[in-house]
């Protein structure tokens, strides 16, 4: 039977990302220009989170799309698989620079609602061509980049359960639907007070961290499926919290990828363009994959790592879990980053660096300068995960060293 979460969660999720999640945990304000995006299967949360804005004061752009599954291809009902397997290559490199540029200009907030009516819509899609399409579509991605980091642009990701979502994990919707529910608070009779009192203990692990990165030269992270050697780099800060993701516990920075050297092994499973990957490995020397595997999907792995600037590390991210609620797996990366459980999770991404790491002034840090600094650009984001157990060690300048994570947990 399907699963609906009722009226008060609804809107109690709808709230929190309304009212907290944008904003950088604040909320929208008056006048505020929302771009709201998701498919038909979120058409519950996304009529709660439409009428929230309105009655927040603020302004709806709608970006309302049809379901896609894989079905029966006679019966075309996934628009984007046929555009992969028919499009041009001047189809796939079309990008419409005039529009986009006008969603950007227009809208003070991005909203994005995931929810899969068919996680394997896209199964046997030459990735080529998407990843080709995600390189041709990256301008859109840096205007957003440069608004938001000028102060002038926030914005959030949320999750609405389907039953293929839920399946795909080896939950039932109703349990897929509670390990929301507990995430984002919504059993709670003010969830907005709850993230409130949440991340002011979370952001003062993010100081602790702050404050001593200056004094660190590099991080090892150590566990019997990891070895690696990650250069901190200069001028870096950690973030977390700001509602950008909802939910996230997560504290992470974006290292000088120059340094990164070691082996690394992920225990959960990568979804990525529609595409399972297992048993992911990979190799680190001078700041490049130069080694990867995967028990499933190994060419589409190598296949993402060998777009540009993608086998470099753009992110490394710990989660306390004293933190997270989430105890189970998801099948979904805003989930799986952020799972708690007996030793949290340690994870890091390939490709693009989040430059709003850089400790001083980042609207005026130059794509020069960033380069300079370890900065890697990419058009691909892959977050990788483990749930193993990490002890992750502070190598400072002085010689001396500091364990920062250790069982699941922040020991600074």
């Amino acid at each position: 039977m399907s699963y609906t979460p009722n009226g008060t969660i609804l809107k109690k999720y709808a709230d929190v990302m309304v009212n907290f999640a944008l904003g950088k945990g604040k909320g929208i304000k008056k006048g505020d220009v929302v771009r709201l995006s998701g498919s038909e299967s979120c058409k519950p949360l996304f009529i709660a989170i439409h009428n929230a804005i309105i009655d927040a004061g603020g302004h709806v752009i709608s970006h309302y799309g049809p379901d896609e599954e894989k079905g029966d291809r006679r019966r075309n009902i996934n628009f984007s698989r046929y555009f992969y397997e028919h499009a041009t290559d001047e189809q796939l490199k079309f990008f419409p620079k005039n529009y986009l540029k006008g969603v950007v200009d227009d809208m003070d907030h991005s909203l994005f609602i995931l929810a899969e009516k068919d996680p394997h819509a896209m199964d046997g899609v030459d990735p080529k061509k998407i990843l080709l399409r995600g390189k041709t579509m990256k301008p859109f991605m840096d205007w957003r980049h440069e608004k938001e980091y000028k102060g002038k642009l926030t914005w959030s990701i949320c999750m609405y359960g389907t039953a293929a979502m839920a399946k795909e994990a080896g939950l039932s919707e109703k349990e897929y639907w509670n390990q929301i529910i507990k995430a984002c608070y919504l059993d709670k009779k003010n969830p907005i007070a709850v993230w409130k009192k949440l991340y002011r203990e979370i952001e003062s692990y993010r100081r602790k961290l702050s404050a001593l990165s200056p004094k660190i030269d590099r991080l090892h992270v150590k566990g019997v499926d990891a070895d690696l050697w990650i250069r901190l780099g200069e001028k870096r800060q950690w973030l977390a919290g700001r509602g950008y993701n909802m939910p996230s516990f997560e504290i992470f920075t974006s290292p000088d990828w120059r340094g990164t050297n070691g082996w690394i092994r992920f225990n959960q499973p990568l979804y990525r363009y529609g595409t399972k990957m297992t048993g992911i490995q990979l190799w680190f020397k001078d700041g490049r994959v130069i080694k990867s595997k995967a028990k499933t999907n190994e060419k589409f792995l190598k296949q993402m790592i060998a777009t540009e600037n993608a086998d470099k590390i753009g992110e490394y991210s710990l989660t306390d879990s004293r933190h997270s609620r989430i105890t189970k797996f998801m099948a979904e990366t805003l989930y799986d980053e952020n799972v708690g459980g007996p030793q949290g999770n340690t994870h890091l991404a390939v490709g693009m660096s989040y430059r709003d790491t850089y400790s001083g002034n980042v609207a005026k840090l130059t794509d020069a300068q960033a380069k300079k600094l370890g900065f890697n650009d990419s058009s691909v984001h892959t977050d990788i995960i483990s749930t193993t157990r990490r002890i992750v060690t502070a190598h400072l300048r002085n010689g001396t060293q500091k364990v920062i994570y250790e069982d699941g947990k922040f020991v600074l």
